[in-house]
């Protein structure tokens, strides 16, 4: 199994980093996590298209996180022959979403119809609403969901993914909360969207310094991990954006507090997860 990072950025625009968004690939299998802004074009360079995901797992609803979920829809539909069923997975309000997107959407539809003949339905986009437990499992993959601490933001989740004898956790955007452990719990591989309060305090903007209280501290997500007893941290979504050449800045802070890896990737940096081989 393995992790390729299609979005390490934060909500403001990056020339390097796209939005948030993670594909977990399995077996052939790819299994989008959250579609952040050019989350799209992330996947083009992980070459993998939008048709080929087998099912989005979205975290929230913040606009950050959700950007691209109408370019996924859309160019899933058009460039499919006919294209298959998008299966989205989310928090209680998914389906609320995805059916104002679908409305969003409906003038475009319906002048694509218009034109292409072969284009006989609109596309379909089936929800599935969880407030945590499993969401999904067959033979090779397992999906796990725990809810988690973002408010005003609720509700919230974050995933586990156990497949291949290794199990990576997506938690998005949280603070620390027994939930979030529970998940993580002797977890190969845990993605924690973090802050750098010690930087942001420095800027006097309160709506910059509101986003303290309700994500996790870089030292927050370091001492989750230990407490979870995970084998690698990989911080994500930074905010501020790390400045090149300061990413050991973060790592240093997270290995203060857990003694395992610690990574602060770059996008489609691929992390494998569970035995080696």
């Amino acid at each position: 199994m393995d992790l390729v990072m299609t979005g390490t950025g934060s909500p403001l625009p990056s020339p390097d980093r796209a939005g948030p968004s993670q594909l977990v690939q399995v077996g052939g299998r790819n299994l989008l996590i959250d579609c952040g802004r050019g989350c799209l074009m992330r996947l083009a360079g992980a070459a993998t298209g939008p048709a080929a995901i087998e099912r989005l797992l979205l975290t929230h609803l913040h606009s950050d996180h959700i950007t691209d979920v109408n370019d996924l829809v859309t160019t899933r539909w058009i460039t499919g022959f006919p294209a298959a069923p998008l299966p989205v997975v989310g928090p209680v309000g998914t389906a609320a979403f995805i059916a104002d997107t679908l409305t969003m959407l409906g003038r475009d539809i319906g002048w694509r119809m218009a034109h292409h003949d072969d284009l006989e339905a609109p596309p379909v986009v089936p929800v599935q609403e969880t407030a945590g437990g499993l969401v999904f499992e067959d033979d090779v993959v397992r999906i796990v969901a725990a809810p988690t601490e973002h408010r005003p933001v609720h509700p919230t989740v974050g995933y586990r993914i156990e497949a291949e004898g290794g199990s990576v956790v997506l938690a998005g955007d949280t603070i620390p909360c027994p939930a979030l452990d529970e998940l993580c719990a002797g977890a190969d591989v845990y993605v924690q969207t973090v802050i750098r309060d010690d930087l942001i305090r420095q800027v006097p903007v309160a709506r910059l310094n509101d986003v303290i209280d309700y994500h996790s501290s870089v030292i927050d997500a370091a001492q989750t991990a230990a407490r979870a007893g995970v084998g690698t941290l990989v911080l994500n979504h930074c905010v501020p954006t790390p400045a090149p050449g300061t990413e050991g800045e973060w790592i240093a802070i997270a290995a203060e507090h857990f003694d395992g890896e610690v990574l602060l990737p770059a996008d489609l940096d691929r992390i494998h997860v569970g035995p080696a081989g």
